[in-house]
């Protein structure tokens, strides 16, 4: 963990990472498109273009504090989505009311969550 007054601008590697991410995120929202969002609900766990496979591998490799998950409330009928929040012992944080009836849409809602949270930064 990094003191409270570390200053990034100190540290090459950061800045290059932080440089290299964000013209990694301005060609992912290229990539984002209706055709890429409906393949993705039609089938989230199956076989990907290779736009929405990039999209994906994007998503899991996000540091643990800014990615999502999803959680059962009751197996096999009750799912949310829920923010990890990257530190032991601390438990996930719902960041919304929406519930969904089954795995497959839940897994497509925080695909949804990953798009926005892309678009907006």
């Amino acid at each position: 963990m990094l003191p409270l007054e570390y200053d990034r601008s100190q540290d090459r590697d950061i800045i290059v990472r932080d440089r290299f991410d964000g013209f990694r995120r301005e060609f992912l929202r290229t990539l984002v498109t209706p055709e890429v969002i409906e393949e993705h609900r039609r089938s989230p766990l199956g076989q990907h273009s290779e736009r929405l496979k990039r999209l994906l591998i994007y998503f899991r490799q996000r540091p643990l504090d800014e990615r999502y998950a999803v959680r059962a409330i009751e197996p096999f009928r009750r799912y949310q989505v829920v923010k990890l929040s990257g530190r032991r012992g601390v438990p996930p944080r719902v960041i919304d009311t929406a519930i969904y009836t089954s795995a497959n849409d839940a897994c497509h809602g925080l695909f949804m969550r990953c798009i926005r949270d892309l678009l907006e930064t």
